[in-house]
């Protein structure tokens, strides 16, 4: 099996061999930041009829850890377009984190068509250090499609548990690897490194549910579904909340 997921890869990659060509030459990856948050604008989009009822019934209960004011601190991390906007509470307080700068643009759209919230800040930085947060000075963090993303799932859940006070909470909904015994999960392997290229270093094999457990919260609450996306890849989902 290992050899025919090598050899396949071999096959996509000289497919691919352009893209794959200017990733070595230290070209690729700049210019994919520029192109791809005007493809999430569209994507998100997309995801959002066909995950809607999912994040109604995930965030359904994020007010309940507002904090003393009873005005609710969020922070976004992996915001992208701001697609998660119209699932949160009326009068909540925004924070948004994101690598790539490129996004502003289209967040700003979102928060233009989202009133109903406070929005305070853009912060560019990736989820592993966001030391222009505060420890201790949010509610609930919350991240969609992120952790296929970030470069080391250890650093950035340390990093989402020092922001959250105690008692706050971490939501999340993420595509993960399929069942390893499963066709999916072979061609997931098979077709990752061009998927990580062509998606901005977006990860379809990793078993993202590990180190959730590992992480060390005082509660986790965590579902495994099969999406109704069309495509097959990306239908292995988790989704839920753990409490600091």
């Amino acid at each position: 099996m290992t050899l025919a997921i090598q050899v396949l890869r071999l096959v996509v990659g000289m497919l691919f061999f352009p893209m794959f060509l200017l990733n070595l030459l230290g070209l690729w990856r700049e210019r994919c930041k520029k192109w791809f948050p005007s493809f999430m604008w569209r994507a998100t989009r997309i995801y959002n009829k066909y995950t809607a009822s999912r994040k109604r019934e995930l965030f359904s209960n994020l007010q309940e850890f507002a904090g003393p004011s009873g005005k609710l601190s969020l922070l976004e991390v992996g915001c992208g377009t701001g697609t998660n906007f119209k699932f949160y509470p009326p009068g909540c307080r925004v924070t948004c984190v994101d690598p790539n700068p490129n996004f502003e643009k289209f967040l700003f759209k979102s928060v233009a068509e989202n009133r109903h919230l406070q929005f305070e800040r853009f912060v560019v930085a990736a989820g592993e250090d966001m030391s222009q947060v505060d420890e201790g000075s949010v509610d609930v963090v919350v991240c969609t499609l992120v952790l296929c993303s970030v470069q080391s799932q250890e650093k950035f859940l340390r990093e989402v548990r020092r922001v959250l006070r105690p008692g706050g909470a971490y939501f999340f909904l993420e595509h993960v690897a399929d069942e390893r015994s499963t066709w999916n999960f072979f061609w997931q392997q098979v077709l990752d490194p061009a998927w990580n290229l062509l998606f901005a270093g977006c990860n379809i094999t990793r078993e993202s549910w590990k180190n959730l457990e590992q992480a060390g919260f005082s509660k986790l609450r965590l579902q495994h579904i099969q999406g109704t996306l069309p495509c097959p890849l990306l239908k292995p989902h988790i989704y839920g909340y753990a409490v600091k």
